[in-house]
């Protein structure tokens, strides 16, 4: 193993921070949230061994499935665009537009639906039309672009979560899993996150103050955004996140809808992290190219934040996944126990670090208990409270410090220096909580 030489990062870095404009559509990925028939997971809750046979194994295009099943459920809110992504149903969403653009809009037949600044995102201001009646939202987008050939608008996208967090792996009132001492006191640092509500009674998450964003102020828990948050900030007698006890700023972007996480929110929940001065932000949500989304990352990068981003569950070979992709995020993949990268962990330019993403305890639902975990989404907690202890406010030139620093401790597991399979290579492996090491109770 090497350890990334020095010389090469003042150069080398440049890809992680320069700006292009995100493309590609998402092809694959795994569950959603709430009110979708389970489809068939990866099999992860295995013992290690098992797992370890499986890591070559064909990894299977969830994703598709599973947007298929939310369409069927919801079209009544929800259609494809046509990549075949899930949108809000007749809804275009536009950046700053002019005025003139509006009136030309109104007067086409097209209602403004919401019209919001998105204070703290260099004045950016987010607004959705409804398309006239009568008209494709395909067709509608096309005149709206023909009117004006600057004017960034696009669907709104609706964006899915980047690993599976299963079934509770240790029963209620497990041995071991009671607060100590120790983890009374909350720790220092804050961090960002962006997904499903956090479960705050879970043990993991009691020592952890959180700041809430979205759902007017309700907490509404979920499997996958309660495993995140404790993976970031959690604290327990046998389990600590990347950064344990440190503030979370959670913004729930989907308030326990299936058809939450739409572009319009993310965006939204970006310009709340840099009102609240939030230097690092954990995003493990995945879906296409979205020019709102795109906009919002650079500008709360551009202030010296970082977006840290799950890099998905495609396979190697599928197109890349966003915001991960953007240039401006730091994008996480996953590895086993073994230092093998997962199989269905997306490749390419946007991966900048690996972590463990496989055999490793989260939170588990319901407010007790732990799960084995599995995916990228489990990964990128992992880096972010790693960058958000050597990042405690946002700045630039701090920020590219950070990253810099990360990538200096990193363990180079691929070729020499960056590259697209594991980044600039292995962090936080310390920490890693295996299921044992929370008495967890494999499902039989």
């Amino acid at each position: 193993m090497k350890l990334l030489p020095v010389r090469r990062l003042g150069r080398a870095l440049a890809p992680v921070l320069l700006i292009f404009a995100c493309s590609s559509a998402a092809q694959a990925q795994l569950r959603l949230p709430g009110g979708l028939p389970t489809l068939p997971a990866l099999p992860t809750q295995l013992p290690g061994r098992a797992i370890d046979r499986l890591a070559d194994a064909p990894v299977p295009s969830l994703r598709r499935q599973t947007v298929q099943a939310l369409l069927r459920e919801h079209a009544d809110l929800l259609e494809a665009d046509p990549a075949g992504e899930p949108v809000l149903r007749g809804e275009l969403l536009l950046v700053s537009p002019s005025p003139a653009l509006l009136a030309a809009a109104r007067a086409e037949g097209f209602a403004v639906l919401r019209d919001e600044p998105l204070p703290g995102l260099d004045d950016l201001r987010s607004v959705v039309l409804q398309a006239p009646r009568g008209r494709s939202t395909a067709d509608a987008l096309a005149w709206l672009r023909a009117q004006d050939p600057a004017l960034a608008a696009d669907f709104n996208h609706v964006y899915t979560r980047s690993g599976d967090a299963g079934p509770s792996a240790a029963p209620p009132g497990a041995a071991g899993l009671a607060p100590t001492a120790a983890t009374s006191a909350a720790g220092t640092g804050r961090v960002g996150l962006i997904d499903s509500g956090v479960d705050s009674r879970h043990p993991a998450l009691r020592a952890a103050p959180v700041r809430r964003w979205g759902c007017d102020g309700a907490e509404i828990g979920s499997p996958h955004g309660t495993a995140v948050a404790s993976l970031l900030v959690g604290q327990d007698s046998a389990f600590a996140g990347a950064l344990p006890g440190a503030t979370l700023h959670a913004a729930d972007v989907y308030c326990g809808q299936a058809v939450g996480g739409s572009a319009e929110r993310i965006a939204q929940a970006l310009a709340w992290m840099a009102r609240e001065r939030v230097a690092v932000v954990n995003v493990s949500l995945v879906g296409p190219a979205n020019r709102l989304l795109d906009q919002a990352v650079h500008a709360l990068a551009a202030r010296g934040h970082l977006v840290v981003a799950a890099v998905g569950n495609d396979g190697p070979a599928a197109p890349p996944l966003y915001p991960a992709a953007c240039a401006d995020a730091v994008g996480v993949t996953g590895v086993n126990a073994r230092r093998r990268v997962l199989p269905e962990a997306a490749q390419g330019p946007q991966v900048a670090f690996a972590a463990p993403g496989a055999e490793l305890a989260a939170a588990g639902p319901g407010g007790e208990g732990y799960t084995v975990v599995r995916g990228t989404s489990f990964a990128a907690p992992l880096v972010a409270g790693l960058l958000a202890a050597r990042l405690p406010a946002p700045e630039p030139a701090a920020a590219r410090a950070a990253v810099q620093a990360l990538a200096h401790d990193a363990l180079d597991l691929g070729a020499s220096g960056r590259d697209p399979v594991f980044g600039w290579g292995l962090v936080a492996e310390a920490r890693r909580v295996a299921p044992e090491q929370v008495h967890a109770r494999l499902p039989r």
